[in-house]
Parts: C-alpha cells; structure tokens; sequence
C-alpha cells in the first residue's frame, strides 16, 4: 500500500506529560509553574489532539481543565449571562436561554461540526485556538461579550473583540488561561442573527457573519456586525454598523451595508475558497442577517 502521502493518519501521540487539575488555583498554580511553549491547555480536545496527531502541534506536557467545576456551566448574573471556558458547546446550545435570547450565538452553536463533536469541544477552545474561521467569535463578539483572563496574580477583563490577536493567536500571556465569558443581556426591540457559508454542512466556515441589532419604530438605533474567515482575525465592522445606526431600513440601504461589507474585509484564497468569492457571499450574508435581525426585533420585512 502506497504511504507515500498519509502523514495525517498518525494512530500515536508523542510522549507528554498529564496533569489534571482538580480546582482553578491548582490550574494557574501549574500553569505559573511551567510557562514554556509546548505547556496546553486540555479541555475537550476535540482540536488540540488532532493538531498533536498529525504533528501540526506540539505539547510536552497537558493540563486537563475538563472536569474543573468552578470553569463550567452558565448562570444569569445581573443581566448578564457567565459562561465558564469549559462549558461544552452541546451545553450551551441546550440552554433555554440562548436558544429564545441570544439567536446569533444559537445558531452559531447548531452550525459546528458533528453532535459527537459538540459534546466534547468547549466555547473557550473554540475561542482560545484564534483560528479566524472560529464560529462563536462573531456571534459573543456582536452580543458585547467580555472575557476574563486569569493568571495567580490577579484577573483581567476585555472585549472578546481584543482578544483575536493574529491567525492561531489570542491575547492570553504566559500563565494566563480564559476562564469566563460575560455576555450582555439584550434589550426589547433587539434582535441577531448569525449565518455561515461552508463547503458542506457544519464544515469550517468560508464565511460566516453575525449582526445584534436594536429597533425604535422604523429605525435601527444601535447594531453591531461582525465577520468570520475573511481576515486575520474575527473582524468587528464598526464602519458598517455606523452607517446602519439612525437608519431607516429598507432594501436600498440593506444593500448599501452589503457592499461596506465587501470593502471593509480582507479575505484571502485557499483550499476551502477564494478571495472573490468570499467577498461576493460576505456582502449576500450580510444583508440577510440584518433583515433577519431586523424581523426578530419586531420590524417589519424592509421593502
């Protein structure tokens, strides 16, 4: 049998060193302790694993977060909803909660990979990999999601906008690990959406796009767009959503939005798509996703 080309078929890990954590401070403990490079973070591995099989990655040693209860599961704080790094994607996406509050980050969720998958992936690996194509990213980005990033000295929080640094990089430092996501409570007459163009379905995305937008009668009076696999990093159009703020909607101007998509990104050519294409679909997905936020948010479909 010809071998020639089946590098990715590696049935064995390199050797590694495991440890498993049972609480937080022992978690940052051993992450202060051992701050070399090729120190990961394991939580579902449904990623990591595979990198480390085909060689993409590399990890001398493991520190399994999985079982942490203190980074799992989510609850309603204020107005905010807190979810803990570790929380599977399976477990968030069966939340009554996202599926009737935070359509954007539902339909998000229901787009990746195969169920077995989101049983065991989490929403902080999802996030902490940086790949630019990552499908939540948008979505918690356009519901104004805060991250808290925790070291033994202390914790910081940003924007989950800031924390995309570059392909495959987040903003995380040496003993830093991602323990929480705030996401903000959404107000009435507010409505997201998020959707996805993949080679087929619940692939990694070619595109994908997420709009939270809020409605006073006629007129757009706050939104915020964001776009996936057509930059660096997850992308935050700021110009876009300017020009829909104050905004009547209609036909003429949801085209308008479509067309500042297209030149506010830069998406490249590789094996999954063009850099044509791309561009072409950002601007057909933006233009449907604010009208479905549109329509959830109690308007009426623009004409």
């Amino acid at each position: 049998m010809n071998t020639q080309n089946q590098s990715n078929t590696r049935l064995l890990l390199p050797e590694f060193e495991y440890v498993k954590p049972k609480t937080k401070t022992e978690a940052l403990q051993l992450l202060d302790q051992y701050r070399d490079k090729d120190t990961r973070i394991l939580a579902g591995g449904t990623d990591l694993i595979t990198k480390m099989k085909t060689g993409a990655l590399s990890a001398s040693r493991l520190i399994h977060v999985r079982d942490i209860k203190e980074l799992s599961g989510a609850r309603q704080i204020d107005s905010a909803l807190h979810i803990g790094a570790v929380t599977t994607l399976a477990d968030l996406e069966r939340l009554p909660e996202v599926k009737s509050v935070y359509s954007a980050l539902y339909e998000a969720l229901r787009s990746m990979a195969a169920p077995a998958v989101r049983n065991m992936a989490t929403i902080g690996g999802n996030l902490c990999n940086g790949s630019p194509a990552a499908d939540t990213a948008p979505a918690l980005m356009v519901l104004g999601t805060v991250c808290t990033l925790s070291s033994l000295t202390g914790e910081r929080r940003m924007k989950l906008s800031e924390f995309f640094v570059a392909p495959g990089r987040t903003a995380l430092l040496p003993g830093e690990m991602l323990t929480e996501l705030a996401v903000e409570g959404v107000r009435p007459g507010s409505g997201s959406c998020f959707l996805k163009i993949g080679r087929v379905s619940a692939d990694i995305a070619k595109v994908n796009i997420a709009v939270y937008l809020e409605r006073d009668g006629d007129r757009i009076t706050d939104c915020r767009l964001a776009a996936g696999s057509v930059g660096p990093t997850p992308l935050l159009l700021d110009s876009v959503a300017s020009l829909l703020k104050g905004s009547r909607i209609s036909q003429q101007m949801l085209s308008e939005a479509g067309r500042m998509v297209e030149d506010a990104i830069s998406p490249i050519t590789d094996a999954r798509s063009t850099q044509e294409y791309r561009k072409a679909i950002s601007c057909i997905l933006a233009e449907e996703a604010i009208k479905a936020a549109w329509v959830r948010s109690g308007g009426e479909v623009p004409r």
